[in-house]
């Protein structure tokens, strides 16, 4: 399991440029006019996280599985998008369909062009975030109509979705995104349910030019304020360094290239890590002689729910699962250093798995 994040922004803010950076593809076409990428591109990445290495040099394993990250690259979206215009249609019903959204903000001057004549990265923002709640609230509208009749003949489910349906409404109406609205536990389900567009939790990208890749600029600085004032994240990189970086193929030599810029690790890294924290996920590893692997699971996973991610056995037939800390399988030089240090725990049905876990899952089949 790894997560999936739909690039979007306004045309010719370096979406495709990040896109294909992102997945060492030129899958998605980086031209200089609006709606170059007319079908969405999907593209699985490998999330880098050097703990896999180390483990996998203790374990002296032969084959090394990092997790996956997927991102989709969408249309460019314009000013009336939920009603059509541009490439609208197809932007709503993509971007439905993604877990998380990563929101490119164009923060370079230039002469590229830019759809509305101007660079201002809030603006932006606001332009697809208000497309985005025109949309829901449209969606919810229709639906209140239909739920309102049903409710009048004491269907109780149809009175459960129009309660939360209105507050969502009311939210909406106030010029406020769906994330915004403190959703009751017991309503999380019909919540969930509604598929709302502005539901959906937002990693803003600043995407400045190379001279300020390490430090941001004032555009990238309006947007991290804009990000935290909303609760939300904000990752600056510069789309073009990325791709040159993706363009080298050893490691070494993209490490120098990236310490000469200032820079300790690629935008990739940062976005993942951001994405991470976004959408409450953490990682835990396997290892042994043939394989060290990486898994993601959402936070407060149980140790079957991780055993399930492997396979659905696992979880059915979960018995103990065997675990060791990643700090301590460093400390004491893999899995038998583990257990002789007594680092090593059995583990039950309730345990909630943390970051770097090892886990070696027991069960019946």
């Amino acid at each position: 399991m790894g997560f999936n994040c739909g690039i979007v922004g306004l045309p010719n803010v370096g979406k495709s440029t990040l896109f294909n950076a992102l997945t060492e593809t030129a899958a998605a076409e980086a031209a200089n006019y609006p709606f170059c990428t007319i079908e969405p591109n999907v593209g699985r990445v490998s999330v880098p996280d050097p703990r896999l290495d180390r483990i996998a040099a203790l374990a002296s394993s032969q084959k090394i599985i990092p997790t996956q990250l997927e991102f989709v690259d969408i249309a460019g979206l314009v000013r009336g998008a939920s009603k059509g215009e541009g490439m609208g249609n197809e932007f709503l019903g993509n971007i439905r369909s993604v877990d998380a959204i990563v929101h490119v903000l164009r923060c370079f001057d230039g002469e590229v062009t830019h759809v509305d004549g101007s660079v201002d990265p809030i603006r932006d923002a606001e332009t697809v975030e208000t497309e985005l709640m025109i949309a829901d609230l449209d969606s919810v509208e229709r639906q209140i109509q239909t739920n309102t009749k049903k409710a009048r003949g004491n269907d109780k489910e149809a009175k459960a979705k129009l309660a939360v349906l209105e507050k969502v409404a009311a939210v909406l109406q106030e010029g406020q995104p769906a994330r915004t609205l403190d959703i009751a536990s017991d309503e999380r389900e019909i919540f969930d349910q509604l598929q709302l567009l502005s539901a959906k939790p937002v990693l803003y990208v600043a995407n400045v030019e190379e001279d300020n890749a390490a430090t941001g600029n004032d555009y990238s600085k309006r947007v991290t304020e804009m990000a935290e004032a909303a609760g939300g994240k904000c990752v600056f990189i510069s789309a073009a360094i990325e791709a040159e970086v993706a363009s080298l193929s050893d490691d070494e030599e993209k490490q120098m290239f990236l310490s000469d810029l200032g820079l300790e690790e690629t935008g990739l890294a940062r976005v993942i890590r951001a994405g991470y924290e976004l959408l409450g996920l953490l990682t835990f590893f396997t290892v042994g002689p043939k394989e060290a692997r990486a898994w993601t699971v959402e936070v407060g996973a149980s140790a079957p729910n991780c055993a399930g991610v492997i396979h659905t056995d696992f979880e059915r037939g979960f018995i103990r699962a065997e675990t060791i800390a990643y700090d301590d399988y460093i400390t004491c030089n893999g899995e038998q250093g583990a257990k002789d240090a007594g680092k090593m725990r059995a583990e039950g049905k309730e345990y909630i798995a943390q970051d770097g876990d090892i886990f070696h899952f027991r069960f019946n089949v």
